[in-house]
């Protein structure tokens, strides 16, 4: 017989919605079709496109009466507090349920009802499909199964339900209780942040490393929060010749919260590694110069964390304070470019690469975040090599191009002259998550990624004009990739040490791929370096230039290269270049000179003169006109 306990501190959710709770633990009574059976009943699991689709939105009951269930096996006995539930996620139909029973076992034969007093107790649901809603019991109860009974229904739909539920194991089983729970040997702060919070915390760290790190803001939200970065580097705030610049960044969807605490995550286990005299990160911390931007979008952020990990839903938060969406709000370069392509404009008016902002984005008039604008001046102003964003609700990685070049089309591949090296930046990332390429893994929604080893391109995914992606790699040297690192995108506090460890192997792994490839300075003969040289790889339709010093670096996989420098005023040098298999650029350093009359035209021009060519027409122009005056 099930027992009732008095009164309690609320349990955090079983595992839906993180999965942890698997599909055979999921019954009910009955199904409308297998694409809304019991295993679809998970709180946040979003459809696809079509009515019919395999993986749908939601469990279905097959018939509409007060005698469905939805069960939950949590195959121990547990401390249940209560039940959180979301309507039917669908583009085409509206069905949720508006209250319902709760019914509970030890045995799933033997059921008893939640009363209040000598009632069955009614729990009020939801008035619409997604905003989640949570009932509390009154005091918890202990048992292995639970039920939920819906008792009505939305009247133009049909009884549907996403569920989680709030339940703590009882610890009974001391053994069974260790091999359920996750241990992670790293002491970090393990839990969800406030934006106050998480600038203390940053602080905490860089007092605890002063001398590897620094603090400092991008810019400021549209509701006026600074936008925080923490630089890891043996030369805080100074960019050293020939070491490669990195970037994380996370929380561009504000509700997508598990890579800001990853970002945090990161940075205090660097500096406490690099404290206890970890090889590894020291080598990284030495020969790199790495950023980790946790919030893009406090403002977001802060909405989501007000209602908490489970009632937040699928998009609040998602956006800015003016409502756009800062991950695909930066200029669509790729349209730009492959109109210039079409024209031939390329290379005679444009470059294959920095390819410039349109005039009209850049009016005070145009939609343009805040947020945006910061990242774009950040990402103009650092000599960023590669880099992440970090985001949630899935486990893939994507890369560019992010938008089909095919008008009118919705999924299609369509790659970067990059493709191969994306492709293993990609795949260096998903093969070293513990999850991502498991093939034995239950999807997180409807697309098994685990098939394509976890990795996508973008635009074969689902098109999407302007991201982050697509504008660093054809704006600036940086090679940018999406990680979607977990199905949840707000997961509860006590799961962050296992997406920890989920993540971290990957998180260190993708940041020493900024060593892979080629690296060099462009000087001229009198040892300067060379500001702006173009960086050519012979069959890449894609070129980098150097940095400000005239260091450059360029991301290939292994293999032999004829590499090209060249810049305004200069004689262009080739040579070639190998890249090997181990981790580390290769050394490929140019110097180039004026030719002849390049170096005649710049004095020239310096003394204000005229050039020689000039001065002899006019003057043979002058000799014929004396001899036609008889002069």
């Amino acid at each position: 017989m099930a027992i009732c306990l008095s009164p309690f501190l609320e349990c955090p959710p079983m595992g839906l919605e993180s999965l942890k709770i698997d599909d055979f633990q999921l019954h009910a009574s009955s199904t409308k079709r297998y694409g809304l059976g019991a295993h679809r009943g998970r709180l946040n699991i979003q459809a696809g496109l079509y009515e019919d689709d395999l993986y749908d939105g939601a469990w279905c009951a097959g018939r509409d009466d007060p005698l469905q269930w939805f069960e939950v096996d949590a195959r121990r006995l547990t401390k249940f507090t209560g039940v959180i539930t979301q309507g039917r996620n669908s583009l085409w139909s509206s069905d949720w349920v508006t209250s319902y029973k709760v019914m509970i076992s030890n045995d799933s034969h033997t059921w008893m009802t939640l009363k209040n007093g000598s009632d069955d107790l009614i729990f009020r649901s939801n008035r619409e499909k997604e905003i989640p809603v949570q009932n509390i019991f009154p005091t918890p109860v202990v048992a292995r199964y639970i039920r939920v009974n819906p008792q009505s229904w939305f009247s133009s739909g049909s009884i549907c339900m996403r569920v989680e539920i709030l339940g703590c194991p009882m610890p009974g089983d001391a053994l069974l209780l260790i091999l359920t729970s996750f241990i992670t040997s790293d002491d970090l702060d393990f839990r969800h942040h406030t934006y106050k919070e998480m600038r203390q915390l940053m602080k905490v760290v860089n007092e605890m490393c002063p001398n590897i790190t620094r603090i400092y803001n991008i810019g400021k939200s549209q509701g006026g929060l600074k936008l925080y970065a923490f630089e890891i580097s043996d030369n805080p705030g100074e960019h050293e010749v020939g070491e490669p610049e990195f970037r994380y960044t996370a929380g561009s969807h504000g509700n997508e919260v598990l890579g800001r605490e990853l970002l945090l995550l990161l940075m205090q286990f660097m500096c406490l590694e690099y404290l206890s005299g970890n090889q590894r990160i020291r080598h990284l911390v030495e020969e790199t110069r790495i950023h980790l931007l946790p919030s893009v979008n406090p403002d977001g952020y802060e909405k989501a964390f007000e209602v908490g990990s489970e009632l937040s839903g699928w998009s609040l938060g998602r956006w800015n304070n003016n409502g756009i969406d800062i991950h695909h709000n930066f200029p669509d370069l790729s349209s730009v470019l492959w109109e210039a392509e079409a024209k031939k404009l390329i290379p005679r008016k444009m470059f294959n690469h920095h390819v410039p902002i349109p005039e009209w984005y850049q009016s005070q008039n145009a939609s343009v975040a805040l947020e945006t604008r910061a990242l774009m001046a950040w990402m103009e102003k650092m000599p960023f090599v590669l880099g992440s964003n970090l985001q949630g609700g899935e486990l893939v990685v994507t890369f560019p191009y992010d938008r089909t070049r095919s008008p009118g089309v919705t999924r299609e591949q369509t790659p970067t002259p990059d493709d191969h090296i994306f492709r293993w930046l990609a795949f260096s990332y998903a093969s070293t998550h513990r999850l991502m390429t498991d093939a034995s893994r239950r999807v997180c929604h409807t697309e098994d990624f685990a098939k394509e080893d976890g990795t996508i391109n973008g635009a074969s995914w689902h098109t999407a004009a302007g991201s982050m992606n697509d504008f660093s790699y054809l704006h600036t040297n940086c090679f940018e990739l999406t990680m979607f690192v977990g199905c949840d995108k707000f997961p509860h506090e006590n799961e962050l040490p296992e997406e920890w460890e989920n993540n971290r192997e990957s998180l260190l792994v993708f940041m020493e791929q900024v060593h892979r490839g080629i690296k060099g300075v462009v000087r001229d003969l009198q040892g300067r370096g060379i500001a702006n040289a173009i960086i050519s790889v012979e069959g890449i339709n894609h070129d980098v230039r150097t940095a400000a010093d005239g260091d450059y670096w360029r991301l290939l996989n292994p293999g032999e290269y004829k590499v090209t420098a060249r810049a305004h005023g200069y004689a262009s040098a080739s040579k070639k270049c190998e890249v090997g298999y181990e981790i580390g650029a290769t050394r490929c350093d140019f110097k180039i000179g004026r030719p002849n009359l390049s170096r005649i035209r710049e004095i020239m021009e310096k003394f204000n003169r005229q050039p020689i060519k000039l001065q002899v027409r006019q003057l043979q122009t002058h000799r014929s006109g004396e001899r036609l005056l008889g002069t």
